[in-house]
């Protein structure tokens, strides 16, 4: 991987971003399997690190949360049955926050959708804005401690809460039930009701759906290492917010944001993976942290 110039990672990593699949990948450019996952192992850990550090006193006026389903390895049906199956195997939910305004997508964590995690996303939700905020999620029950302890009494709070009919088709289908309304219900403060939507979030995990093959559905591309898979998502992120330009604002999410005052190229992205790289003859964190581990 060392002997791919900038030009060459820029094009596997765009390649990545716009849902290429990492064989596909091999075929167009030439550059080997093996290849293409470490660098984009390397990028997933700088980018996210880069995107950890610079996301912090969000002026943000207008958020919204949700929840996006995947996996990893197998289906958490298929797990006990699975051959080999990781410990980390099944079901991997990822949590977005995104500013209704400038659209900059800020805070992403992937685990199970549950209170631990609910509590641990939105306390990074919290931290990184620098203001009182009108908040919506949808009905997930773990929602309403979590931000009660995130924020406490200084967030407008609302959840968008969706109702769905009888299921259309025989059992077994694929395709979800439909939706036949939705509640707005009023948690904490004085949330606008006019704002209380999840619309942008929603559209955002289409986004990720369609730039991302892991998360394509009926597919054989899904992660089969829960770290490929979360790596995958922190470069999807940098390249939504710094690169790619979104239709309505005309310019990125960062820029929209003022994290960033212009637009980035893919060249800007090899560069901070390049200076997150260990020096020759040196080991970086990630190894470190693997040779602490005792031995099994």
């Amino acid at each position: 991987m060392n002997k791919l110039s900038a030009d060459e990672r820029a094009k596997v990593l765009q390649l990545l971003c716009e849902g290429m699949s990492i064989r596909a990948i091999t075929r167009v450019t030439g550059v080997a399997k093996n290849t293409v996952i470490k660098l984009l192992n390397d990028a997933g850990r700088a980018l996210g690190a880069y995107q950890d550090e610079a996301f912090h006193n969000l002026n943000c006026k207008r958020v919204q949360v949700d929840e996006i389903w995947s996996f990893t390895y197998a289906k958490q049906k298929n797990v006990a049955s699975a051959k080999a199956a990781p410990l980390d195997a099944g079901d991997a939910w990822t949590w977005t926050a995104i500013c209704a305004d400038t659209k900059l997508v800020f805070s992403v964590l992937v685990g199970d959708r549950d209170a631990h995690f609910a509590n641990a996303f939105m306390d990074d939700v919290a931290s990184r804005l620098s203001n009182r905020v009108q908040l919506t999620s949808d009905g997930h029950k773990s929602y309403l401690n979590a931000v009660e302890g995130a924020f406490g009494a200084d967030v407008d709070y609302a959840q968008l809460v969706k109702q769905y009919g009888p299921a259309p088709g025989p059992a077994g289908r694929y395709s979800p039930a439909i939706c036949t309304g939705a509640r707005r219900v009023e948690v904490e403060g004085a949330p606008d009701t006019k704002h209380i939507s999840t619309s942008y979030v929603e559209r955002q995990n289409l986004t990720m759906r369609m730039h991302m093959r892991r998360f394509t559905r009926l597919t054989n591309g899904f992660s089969k290492k829960l770290e490929n898979h979360a790596n995958a998502i922190a470069l999807h992120f940098a390249y939504y917010n710094f690169v790619r330009i979104h239709k309505t604002l005309r310019m990125t999410p960062a820029m929209a944001a003022g994290v960033t005052d212009r637009l980035w190229e893919m060249a800007d992205l090899v560069a901070i993976v390049a200076a997150a790289e260990p020096k020759p003859g040196k080991r970086g964190p990630y190894k470190k942290a693997q040779a602490r581990q005792p031995e099994a």
